[in-house]
């Protein structure tokens, strides 16, 4: 036993010692908590301010301008006369897209004949250019099932054109994200996230640290797993518990629920971590490798892009990291509210990972021995 409280409080002597590692750790964990929602703090674009260039000059092309101005996603701020100054107020920051009306365009629609609307947005943000699309492309529609509706009426249609044009009431209630937001559907996966790599670095740097002062004491290893292990419990509950209802996000899963996948979770990454610190070759390493690997993770795991879209030996690399199932499985019981059956096979996926890290380090740690390096 005092032994075993020997070891406790080296490695929590040495962990207070490291700066670099309390400052991943703490400093981390409550900058991201701050800085990531924020820039998902409006939830959806709104009121994007755009150009048009009207070439027809007509009464119908200034009604499609203003259905466009009426729209949530965007704002009218002027109307530029070319296209090439149209491009030049953009790129100093007047509006960020623009509405190009061709000529003719009043005459074509009243024949009948199909128009070209052409539109432009912030390719660099592509968030901002879905919502002026989005926002041009209702207006477009909207406009041509009124003219539509207006020439059958003109043909003897009478006021049963309405119930023909539309033969039944389309009600959408979106499933999951109610409001439709970015933070809802963005932050809860990053959080896990953010709490995964920081474990990574946290664990890889004090195995390094180990390795390079020629320190291997029996039972170690465990000890500093299981004290990161409480760390991150304690970290979890404060991004899933405080930080999720300062942020308005849903928390529909259970709390024992969520521990009992998150635990696994942990347990993966934090052996990930260890097996790192076993074999890189410098302290200054870690931190480099597991940021530069990030968004190549974050994207590949399952939530931005559906998990069948990605290629083949793509899937089989995510299926042996935490990453995928810790995420999936973490949206599908907080955001989804699916039960327990939902989860399932994410969770043994995740006892596997346990067992497959947890052999590799013993294996690794057993046969090599700490030396310093030069």
């Amino acid at each position: 036993m005092s032994r075993l409280k020997a070891l406790w409080l080296q490695e929590l002597s040495s962990l207070l010692a490291d700066r670099a590692v309390l400052l991943t750790l703490f400093g981390g964990i409550l900058f991201y908590a701050w800085l990531y929602p924020l820039p998902y703090a409006q939830q959806v674009a709104r009121s994007l301010p755009i150009l048009v260039v009207d070439e027809d000059n007509s009464v119908l092309s200034r009604r499609l301008a203003f259905m466009a101005d009426a729209t949530p996603q965007l704002v009218l701020v002027g109307q530029a006369a070319t296209l090439r100054e149209a491009e030049a107020r953009i790129r100093q920051g007047e509006a960020r897209g623009l509405l190009l009306i061709p000529q003719h365009f009043y005459r074509d629609v009243r024949l009948g004949r199909s128009v070209t609307l052409s539109l432009a947005g912030d390719g660099a943000y592509y968030l901002i250019y879905g919502a002026i699309a989005e926002g041009l492309s209702s207006a477009a529609a909207t406009l041509g099932a009124l003219v539509r509706i207006q020439r059958l009426s003109a043909e003897g249609g009478g006021p049963m054109v309405l119930q023909h044009w539309s033969p039944f009431s389309l009600q959408m209630q979106p499933v999951f994200n109610p409001t439709l937001g970015y933070q809802q559907y963005v932050v809860p996966a990053v959080f896990l996230f953010i709490l995964q790599q920081t474990l990574l670095i946290g664990l890889g740097l004090r195995g390094v640290s180990e390795r390079e002062q020629g320190l291997h004491l029996r039972g170690q290893g465990r000890v500093r797993l299981l004290l990161f292990m409480l760390l991150y419990l304690i970290f979890f509950m404060f991004y899933f518990g405080p930080c999720m209802a300062y942020y308005g996000l849903s928390r529909d899963a259970q709390p024992w629920q969520l521990l009992a996948f998150v635990l696994p979770f942990f347990l993966a990454a934090g052996l990930l971590g260890l097996l790192l610190g076993c074999v890189t070759a410098r302290r200054e390493m870690v931190t480099p490798m597991v940021i530069l690997s990030s968004l190549p993770l974050l994207f590949a795991s399952g939530f931005i892009w559906p998990t069948e879209m990605l290629p083949g030996p793509l899937q089989v690399v995510m299926s042996l990291l935490p990453t995928m199932p810790g995420i999936n499985g973490l949206l599908r019981l907080n955001t989804m509210g699916a039960d327990w059956s939902a989860v399932n096979g994410l969770w043994w996926q995740l006892w596997a990972q346990v067992i497959t890290y947890g052999g590799l380090v013993w294996w690794i740690r057993r046969r090599t021995k700490s030396k310093p390096v030069a």
